[in-house]
């Protein structure tokens, strides 16, 4: 498939990158190091997000060439990373283009003219370098720290379930090519804002625990009371999953619509992305995401059953 990925490459020139509303460090990464890919072959690229780049990967080569919009600008072609719809993007326009859609989750799906599913990897970033490499586009430091800087977020720092040597592996080429682990972690992992801590303290504040099951919340109000963004959120949710004994954490986060955003991790013994699918959501077997209606009792009571389900099925399998 990845032949044919680059075969309607070549056969195009304006390209458009794109990944899901909200994006991770896999979507921003992964997209900014395939815009430049595109640029290294005699492409024109731009990359587009909905939401822009989120603060702490600002300093990620070429975010600054980012265009945030609501629409997709002309094109010959649009390069969809790690989502399962058109809808994830949020990004009018898309329907009536030609979609080339590379997706590593397990819950990918072929929406797109063109298809490239691996759910065997840890990231996307690992299928835009063998795709830099096939095409024999030589990895500088820049593209490198984009590669590097996905991966590292997507296996949460290469701890969770399915890393592997060929993950390290690709991280030992992306720093030879130039990446610099220690700076890469520094801005994610020593970025934060005064807001997120607020919001960490909230949250944490709100801990509840049932045996293995953990799960913390924050409302629309202290998202507005401590001047947050949606990207302080991310990662709160591993807080709870520290703690010894807990195998899966839930965060929960109001929306303005008053649905609540549902984000799940795991420590490998129970499939979160299951329980998300369920919700009509996806992602990894370790970290997965949904949203579902309020209220909040509502909510929680929803996902922790289906949690329980799904721990249940697992234990008899």
């Amino acid at each position: 498939m990845l032949d044919r990925v680059l075969q309607e490459i070549r056969g195009r020139r304006h390209f458009v990158v794109t990944s899901h509303a909200r994006p991770d460090g896999d979507g921003i990464g992964s997209a900014l190091a395939c815009g430049q890919i595109l640029r290294q072959m005699g492409k024109e690229a731009n990359v587009v997000m909905h939401d822009g780049v989120p603060r702490i990967y600002q300093s990620l080569p070429f975010a600054d060439r980012v265009i945030q919009s609501e629409t997709v600008p002309p094109n010959d072609a649009v390069i969809v990373l790690e989502c399962d719809s058109i809808r994830r993007t949020l990004l009018h326009g898309l329907e009536n283009c030609f979609l080339i859609n590379i997706d590593h989750h397990a819950t990918g799906r072929t929406f797109a003219q063109v298809n490239w599913i691996d759910s065997s990897v840890m990231a996307t970033a690992e299928l835009v370098y063998r795709m830099a490499r096939l095409a024999g586009v030589p990895l500088d430091h820049d593209i490198a720290t984009c590669l590097y800087t996905a991966l590292m977020t997507d296996t949460g720092s290469f701890m969770f379930e399915g890393t592997n040597e060929h993950t390290f592996a690709i991280a030992r080429e992306l720093v030879l090519a130039g990446a610099d682990p220690a700076d890469c972690a520094r801005h994610i992992y020593f970025g934060h804002s005064t807001a997120k801590l607020r919001l960490l303290g909230a949250a944490l504040a709100n801990l509840h625990r049932e045996g293995s099951l953990a799960w913390i919340w924050v409302t629309q109000e202290q998202m507005e009371r401590f001047g947050a963004r949606e990207e302080d959120c991310e990662g709160l949710v591993n807080y709870a999953l520290s703690i010894g004994d807990v195998q899966v954490a839930v965060f929960f986060r109001e929306l303005p619509d008053a649905r609540w955003r549902v984000s799940l991790r795991s420590k490998g013994k129970v499939n979160v992305a299951a329980v998300a699918e369920h919700f009509g959501g996806g992602g990894h077997k370790c970290a997965s995401g949904c949203s579902l209606d309020g209220p909040m009792g509502v909510a929680v009571s929803r996902i922790i059953e289906q949690l329980h389900v799904q721990e249940a099925a697992e234990n008899m399998a």
